[in-house]
């Protein structure tokens, strides 16, 4: 019997799984699919490799279907949680093949394999991003406002850290790093900001405990129709927080190269978007799902364009004291 060949990408044609890449981010993310328009076309390609094995693994951990609800909800009994590991234990396999450079049988994670091996990306920096797949798994909420950073870390800060590989940002150049994670902290938060009822049918709930006992709430009382007023005090808070690491992520925007920084800050614009009409619309935010239509969209990319152009960020108000390391530590949770 003979073994296996070693190749990055499981020995699938390069140009098929980035066409399955470029169908998977157009079919998931319409935000994503109109910035990394505006990059170069090699590290357009390996964007859309690395969105393919993230929107695979989510859908993997849910059980679900290019984002769509979880077809069981989460918090069930303990057969629905050990199911969820065995989802979450069976990414952990395939993402470890793929970094073996053996065919996984889906080309998400083979596509991964190869941008993997491509950018230098690490199976810890995989592992990161797997954790919080863990996190939902065993049915986890937030305690705290530190929490619920460190989760959004591991479910796009550092899939941030990741892009800045994929932007071809050397190891040494830890700033960037962390202001790419900084991007994916901002990205998260404006999601969780849009997605609270939604989260709540499913039984999910990524605000602070703390935050809802100061409301008087129990986990899932936040999100009841009588409650949205309240519920929209909080957001002033949870925008803040986004735009702090908004702000930081634009100096680390300065670096990239001319088209990078384009997508990158066209990208921020269009999901800052989304917070902040999640704010502006106060109890009426969660009637219907917040959404930047097409013509905002072309608005935010022109806006990008005279910002990579000017390249002349401010940065947040108060001093960056925080690095991504401090947003990586699961133990105890």
């Amino acid at each position: 019997m003979r073994d296996t060949p070693v190749q990055a990408g499981g020995g699938r044609d390069r140009a098929s799984m980035v066409a399955q890449a470029k169908k998977a981010i157009e079919e998931g993310s319409q935000s994503f699919a109109a910035a990394s328009k505006l990059f170069d076309q090699r590290t357009r390609e390996r964007s859309w490799l690395l969105y393919a094995w993230c929107r695979r693994c989510d859908d993997i951990a849910d059980n679900q279907d290019k984002g769509g609800p979880p077809i069981q909800p989460r918090g069930g009994d303990q057969g629905d949680l050990k199911s969820a590991e065995d989802r979450v234990q069976g990414i952990r396999v395939l993402t470890r093949r793929a970094f073996a450079e053996q065919p996984t049988a889906d080309p998400a994670f083979d596509g991964f394999g190869l941008v993997a091996d491509e950018c230098n990306l690490t199976p810890d920096m995989a592992n990161d991003v797997i954790s919080g797949f863990a996190l939902d798994a065993t049915g986890w909420a937030p305690t705290n406002e530190r929490d619920m950073l460190r989760y959004c870390y591991h479910v796009a800060g550092a899939v941030g850290v990741m892009m800045a590989k994929v932007m071809d940002v050397p190891d040494d150049d830890g700033d960037t790093l962390d202001r790419a994670c900084d991007l994916g902290l901002a990205f998260q938060m404006a999601n969780i900001a849009r997605d609270i009822v939604e989260d709540a049918d499913s039984g999910r709930c990524y605000l602070p405990a703390e935050w809802l006992a100061e409301k008087g709430w129990e986990q899932g009382e936040h999100a009841l129709p009588d409650n949205r007023f309240m519920l929209a005090s909080l957001m002033p808070r949870l925008i803040a927080l986004m735009e702090k690491h908004e702000a930081a992520a634009r100096l680390g925007a300065k670096r990239l190269r001319f088209r990078q920084r384009w997508a990158v800050l066209a990208a921020a614009n269009i999901y800052g978007a989304i917070g902040r009409k999640v704010l502006d619309r106060g109890q009426l935010a969660w009637d219907r799902r917040v959404v930047v239509p097409g013509y905002e969209k072309a608005w935010h990319v022109f806006a990008a364009l005279g910002q990579a152009i000017v390249n002349r960020p401010d940065g947040p108000d108060e001093p960056i004291i925080w690095t991504r390391h401090d947003y990586r530590p699961v133990a105890g949770w």
